[in-house]
């Protein structure tokens, strides 16, 4: 089971005495020192189904699960391998009801919430909502209720947002519902608070292995504490060199606490790289020289030396859009990229990614924007599942209360806030509670009847969805409805832009459109669901929804150049990678705007600064074998054209400048020219073979 581990990886994965530290440096074979660590652990006699394995994301979850399969076999299935989140709704599915939820509790998504904490704060604007739910978000990740937030408030605008909050945590609690913050926070409530429960999850898990626990913030500490207890049986492994995440809770504070918490840790550094040529990794290593260690360490590579880093200095945006387009063609050319996936295009902010896209249609080059916003993601479609969802299944809570307030119809907060404690005090759906026939005790006549005439409507389209087949039937159908709800207006009436409203209502036709052609069985889906000629009726079509909603396009089957921010790059890799926009106020990002006492705005600076370094680190690292890094003389702000100067990463990178400099597009040109050199020749051999 060993073969194949360095010395590093086989003592982390053979340590079983106590808690364990993997400081896994980029590239270092993190995930299967996890993977054979959960096998060595069955191997010595842990149950399969007392090993839990947390990751950040579920593509990450669904990696891990097929590598231990792949190892383990069958008994792969039984070992827990989730997210923080999935883990916390496991925990409160179970024992939730100690905290008054029932098992069937509602979990908001962000539009949700958002639509929430506009009408908890009495607002229409939804950037308001978005700014206090950002806010909101921060103070659960660091484990604040309202009254704390409010307690510690640094100003009058604070102090407003944590009485928001107090509103927001009551109708949360009426309508038996969680926020994605709190399938953190309550299942840390839960075990702190309940000593039976917290001593049964300890009984249950023999081990726990959290991966780039770097990431972790500290409620999710607390809550790790909580489930591995005083005997600390978990093995965490992290980076401090790739912790990115600080301005959403993140905290290398939780490195500095295991050694504090656990006198016994054991840690153990991978630093041997197996992703990345040594050139490439001596500009890694030497940028983030300047951050403080925590666990100093060097990483290295046994693949060779390499394709010197390269500095490509442009006049503007446009001009280096048209350098890493040559870059490309060159790499291509000279026969060391091979596919359009080999390459990836890394910048600091999304809206950097414009001018790419642009250079690469026009050199007719196919790609994709990474992390770019699902279409079923987007408000508008998200509001029309929550309809199909409710058609469905009259349960679902969350589409329930979307659906009732999207577009509006004179049902307020306070009919549904009560209408929540009812259905929470007789333990059923918001849906099932509004025909009770002793509602009227909680709701005047009036809200009664409104709740009422929302019901019969949902029930009616329920009842004729069931009974439309075909695409000309579903698309009538589909229509009338978006009429008789007023979705259009609603669309207008929210948008302060009317182009925006217009682009909004296109992708509205555009999804009946695709679900009529699916009624008709004219059309394939990306859900692996069979061709037919069959008519479905509208409803059939409607349960699909969910499955549909959580597709990803399978990304390694697609041919196309990566675009791509540096955050959401972290934990890919790829042959060449340009990183882009490298200049000073965008690589480091600005950081002269701190408020407040000039050592708080110096320390605040410092803070961010490292964190931009190891940034500008995970962006380095994801290059195989070439990376340029650029920048350009002048860029847009605004709508004025600045003068801007070179990251100063670039300068600590350390290059040696005999080799850094590279003109892609002379390169490109003569190798052109050697290709026509040699066409020539082999044209005039083939004419001189033929005379003769």
């Amino acid at each position: 089971m060993m073969s194949g581990l360095n010395l590093a990886q086989q003592e982390a994965v053979n340590y079983m005495q106590g808690p364990c530290l993997v400081l896994a440096g980029a590239g270092s074979g993190k995930t299967r020192v996890i993977t054979h660590k959960i096998a060595r652990l069955i191997q010595t006699g842990v149950e399969a189904r007392r090993i839990l394995a947390i990751t950040f994301t579920n593509k990450a979850a669904a990696e891990m699960r097929e590598r231990a399969k792949g190892l383990i076999g069958r008994e792969a299935k039984e070992v827990v391998i989730c997210t923080f989140h999935a883990l916390g709704v496991r925990l409160l599915r179970q024992d939730g009801e100690v905290l008054g939820l029932k098992p069937q509790f509602s979990i908001l998504d962000t539009d949700d919430v958002t639509s929430i904490l506009k009408d908890a704060g009495g607002t229409t604007d939804a950037a308001t909502a978005r700014q206090w739910q950002w806010a909101i978000s921060l103070w659960k990740n660091m484990g604040l209720n309202a009254a704390q937030a409010e307690a510690q408030a640094k100003d009058d605008n604070e102090k407003v947002t944590a009485r928001i909050m107090a509103r927001y945590e009551e109708r949360l609690t009426a309508y038996q519902s969680v926020d994605f913050d709190d399938l953190i926070g309550l299942p840390l409530k839960l075990l702190r608070d309940h000593a039976q429960v917290r001593e049964k999850w300890q009984k249950n898990l023999g081990h726990v292995l959290v991966d780039e626990y770097q990431d972790t913030n500290a409620t999710q500490y607390e809550l790790l504490k909580l489930l591995v207890g005083e005997r600390g049986r978990f093995t965490a492994v992290g980076d401090d060199d790739q912790s990115i995440y600080g301005w959403r809770g993140a905290t290398l504070d939780n490195l500095k606490r295991l050694p504090q918490d656990w006198p016994n840790l054991k840690v153990v550094k991978l630093e041997q790289n197996y992703r990345s040529t040594s050139a490439i990794l001596r500009a890694a290593n030497n940028v983030i020289q300047p951050n403080p260690k925590l666990f100093p360490k060097t990483l290295f590579s046994e693949l060779g030396e390499g394709e010197p880093v390269r500095v490509v200095d442009c006049d503007n945006e446009e001009h280096e859009a048209e350098r890493v387009v040559a870059r490309m063609q060159s790499i291509r050319a000279n026969g060391m990229g091979k596919d359009w996936k080999d390459f990836a295009v890394l910048y600091r902010a999304n809206h950097q990614a414009r001018i790419f896209e642009q250079a690469l249609r026009k050199a007719q080059i196919p790609y994709k924007v990474s992390g770019g916003q699902s279409f079923f993601d987007r408000a508008e479609i998200r509001d029309l599942c929550a309809w199909l969802r409710l058609w469905v299944n009259n349960d679902d809570d969350p589409a329930f209360l979307r659906s009732i307030t999207t577009p509006k119809r004179g049902i307020g907060h306070t009919t549904l806030q009560n209408l929540g404690v009812f259905a929470s005090k007789y333990k059923l759906s918001l849906f099932e509670a509004l025909f009770s026939s002793s509602l009227g005790s909680v709701l005047p006549a009036k809200a009664v009847g409104s709740l009422h005439e929302f019901g019969r409507y949902v029930n009616d389209l329920e009842f004729r969805a069931r009974r439309t087949e075909g695409a000309e039937d579903a698309r009538a159908f589909l229509t009338e409805w978006l009429k008789d709800i007023g979705y259009e207006k609603h669309l207008y009436d929210s948008e302060d832009s009317e182009k925006l409203a217009a682009s909004r209502w296109t992708n509205v036709l555009e999804f009946c459109d695709w679900m009529a052609q699916r009624c008709g069985g004219q059309i394939d889906d990306a859900a692996g669901v069979s061709v037919t000629s069959e008519k479905k009726s509208l409803l059939e079509v409607a349960q699909t929804i969910a499955l549909l909603s959580t597709i990803s396009e399978r990304e390694q089957d697609q041919n196309v150049v990566t675009l791509s921010t540096l955050h959401a790059s972290k934990g890919l890799e790829w042959p060449h990678v340009m990183l882009v926009g490298c200049v000073e106020g965008m690589l480091p990002f600005k950081l002269d705007d701190d408020d407040g006492q000039k050592g708080q705005a110096n320390e605040g600076i410092l803070q961010r600064l490292q964190e931009e370094r190891r940034l500008m680190y995970v962006g380095i690292t994801r290059a195989q074998r070439s990376l340029a890094v650029s920048w350009t003389k002048r860029r847009k702000k605004g709508r004025e054209v600045v003068a801007a100067t070179p990251s100063r990463f670039i300068a600590e990178m350390a290059l040696d400048k005999a080799t850094v400099k590279e003109d892609p597009r002379e390169k490109l040109k003569a190798l052109r020219a050697e290709f026509a050199k040699k066409s020539a020749a082999a044209a005039a051999t083939g004419a001189g073979a033929g005379s003769s």
